[in-house]
């Protein structure tokens, strides 16, 4: 998974930081994210995100949340002065933070965690070097909160790497094929992981990429774009954009080119 994809106007980030989970909890969580903002007083900045097909655990003022995937584009308006400590989450701690993922789709939870907010919270509070000792202190608590990881989690991570790391399968089928289980066993997989389908997952993938390749390469043809990510045609490409992103490719394409860190203050 590359950092950059999913935020669909950098630009407009506040300071923004994605740190490695500590060596114990690389098969529990991707990486943590720590956004911090201070926003003028009567202004907000507006965050668009197409996430990842993943939960993720935050910390903020407080409250830690956990949040499910998400079947569309979604946003969050900064402001006052505040910060935020994500875990986006592998498969492998899911089970231990909640019984069906699937009920959480494009919704949150709060969890009853006081000592991780308090631990955050103090980490975040002491200065220099405060965003590496919050993830030491996330990462520990959720060793101890997931416990040992056998075989079927990791088997769930690796469902993840497969549909969709930097060599993502292409098809539903051939991800069964890399993992050795049948179709069905990889849709239980997910759906008792993830929430949602390896079929969306893949979707996901793909308007990922469509996206970030749109704002990198601007003058990229849509036909070749939608043959590199397997898409029938164009057409095919802007009907799954519109549904999710809820704006045509082009569009997109002349927005996010119009951006700059001077705009992350909006009215």
């Amino acid at each position: 998974m590359r950092p950059t994809r999913g935020v669909l106007y950098p630009a407009r980030l506040p300071e923004f930081h994605r740190l490695p989970p500590a060596a114990g909890a690389r098969d529990l969580a991707v990486w943590f994210w720590i956004p911090e903002w201070s926003i003028e007083p009567g202004r907000s900045s507006r965050q668009e995100i197409v996430g990842y097909p993943a939960l993720n655990l935050v910390v903020e003022q407080g409250v830690v949340t956990l949040s499910g995937a998400t079947t569309r584009a979604s946003h969050r308006d900064l402001r006052g002065t505040s910060w935020a400590v994500g875990a986006l989450l592998r498969p492998a701690a899911v089970a231990a933070l909640v019984d069906d993922p699937a009920a959480l789709v494009d919704t949150e939870t709060i969890i009853d965690a006081p000592d991780l907010a308090d631990a955050i919270g103090a980490a975040m509070s002491t200065g220099e070097g405060r965003r590496e000792r919050a993830v030491a202190v996330f990462s520990d608590w959720l060793v101890r909160r997931v416990g040992a990881v056998d075989e079927s989690a990791r088997h769930a991570n690796a469902l993840v790497d497969v549909l969709m790391g930097d060599d993502a399968a292409g098809s539903v089928e051939e991800a069964a094929m890399r993992l050795a289980v049948s179709v069905r066993t990889l849709q239980r997989m997910a759906h008792r992981h993830v929430g949602v389908s390896p079929a969306a997952m893949i979707r996901r993938r793909r308007l990922q990429e469509a996206a970030e390749r749109l704002r990198l390469d601007p003058g990229i043809e849509l036909s070749v774009l939608a043959a590199d990510l397997g898409y029938a045609d164009h057409a095919h490409l802007t009907r799954d954009f519109r549904s999710i992103l809820g704006m045509a490719p082009r569009t997109y394409r002349a927005g996010s080119s119009e951006q700059s860190p001077d705009e992350n203050a909006r009215m």
